[in-house]
């Protein structure tokens, strides 16, 4: 039987999705791309943006024209938001939650053997899933935390997953071992929201101590963290951090606004003085490091002066790359209430200009490694030549071939704001 898979979303349901579709060929399926003719269809939904939940919702519907008696599986936030309107207008089979997915596979076998299934009550704790995805993939997925408490004004997910829990470390550390030993070149450490980490656990664990297990567990695989609430990163912090050998420098700190006003009217917990203070500590230990951020912007009442403002911090800060998003509103936040709210060709003049920005600043750091020799992870091969990123993250192509999921060191010898061009030393 083939099964085919539709991801929307964050780095958490493409973890989430590595695990179902191993789960499933486990059972013996065999997995399909979406646009085939398969036997089970799993739709792994977002609700981040209502532009997130409809392309779920045509993905159902995509999906039972594609097979009218296929076995249709949906899961993840949309579920939480929509369920019963999944299965009763969108013509799902089943339809779970957050906190269920770890049970999927075998409620696909029950429903494919019965024509029904019992859908589990939410684990109460965290929801386990194997890490690892398919065979002949260089880099791996390590799920560690589920759920939000910070409340942003803009954003719908703590209510869908307000639950905090946490992988315990040494769960955490065996996986990525057994990762290592799989072939994995590099464990991506990611969940909803990393920087909570442990909060829920008896014994007293933080982020850095789930790093150092898994640092240790995994010395000769690179660790790339996922994305940071600026907060968590202090002097000790990144110097502990930088301790750890495999660790990628290259951090992903949360912006989404630039300007100290946006940034209380959203409920973002720092100023603009702090998150400066969390670059200053990572560059300090991590000298040269990528420091990526998100940004938001046409928030509702932000001014052209609050915009202005944004662009002159980012000018400042100099992040390595930015994803830059129009403001999206969504029912059920307390943005979606707020006054002033921007039209949608003003929020798109101002992502097209601070685009403009950002892809300069992107370019010039890039530039900063002409002539430099870089750690590159090559992972595919196409017309001659081979691409895969250095630990930095930043996308690096040598016209060679035969090396894919090897690491190589390369001399860079020249630069554009997409990648970087070297050759193997």
């Amino acid at each position: 039987m083939k099964a085919a898979f539709y991801t929307l979303g964050c780095k958490t349901n493409q973890f989430e999705t590595q695990a179902l579709e191993r789960g499933l060929c486990q059972r013996g399926f065999e997995i399909a791309a979406f646009e085939e003719k398969a036997d089970v269809y799993v739709i792994n939904t977002c609700s981040v943006t209502a532009t997130a939940d409809k392309k779920s919702r045509n993905a159902i519907r995509r999906a039972r024209q594609q097979n009218p008696g296929a076995v249709i599986a949906v899961c993840g936030c949309s579920c939480e938001n929509a369920g019963e309107r999944l299965m009763q207008v969108c013509g799902a089979d089943i339809v779970i939650g957050t906190r269920q997915k770890s049970r999927l596979p075998q409620l696909i076998e029950d429903y494919i053997q019965n024509g029904t299934c019992v859908i589990p009550p939410p684990c109460e704790g965290f929801d386990y899933m194997p890490a690892g995805g398919l065979a002949g993939h260089t880099r791996a997925l390590l799920k560690v935390q589920d759920g939000c408490r910070n409340f942003c004004s803009y954003c719908i997910i703590p209510f869908l997953r307000s639950k905090l829990s946490s992988l315990p470390a040494r769960d955490a550390a065996r996986d990525a071992a057994r990762l290592q030993s799989e072939g994995y070149r590099e464990i991506v450490i990611t969940g909803i929201e990393i920087s909570s980490y442990g909060v829920d656990l008896e014994e007293k664990t933080e982020l850095i101590d789930l790093l150092e297990a898994v640092a240790e567990a995994a010395p000769d695989t690179r660790i790339r963290l996922g994305s940071l609430e600026p907060r968590t990163v202090t002097r000790q912090w990144a110097e502990k951090l930088s301790r750890l050998p495999n660790i990628c420098p290259h951090f992903h700190l949360s912006l989404q606004s630039g300007c100290d006003k946006t940034l209380r009217d959203m409920n973002r917990r720092y100023d603009t003085r702090r998150f400066l203070e969390s670059c200053t500590y990572l560059r300090e230990f991590f000298p040269d490091c990528a420091v990526t951020t998100d940004l938001i912007v046409g928030f509702p009442d932000e001014s052209e002066e609050d915009f202005e403002t944004t662009l002159e911090f980012l000018r400042t800060f100099k992040p390595a790359q930015v994803h830059i998003f129009p403001y999206s509103r969504r029912e059920g936040t307390r943005a979606a209430n707020r006054p002033n709210q921007l039209t949608r060709a003003q929020k798109e003049a101002r992502a097209q200009k601070a685009a403009s920005v950002c892809a300069q600043l992107r370019r010039e750091y890039m530039e900063g490694f002409i002539g430099r020799e870089l750690e590159v992870l090559f992972e595919q091969e196409e017309k001659g030549s081979v691409s895969g990123y250095c630990r930095e993250y930043l996308p690096v192509r040598v016209k060679q071939t035969g090396i894919g999921g090897t690491v190589r060191r390369v001399l860079i010898e020249s630069a554009d704001e997409n990648q970087l061009y070297g050759v193997i030393i």
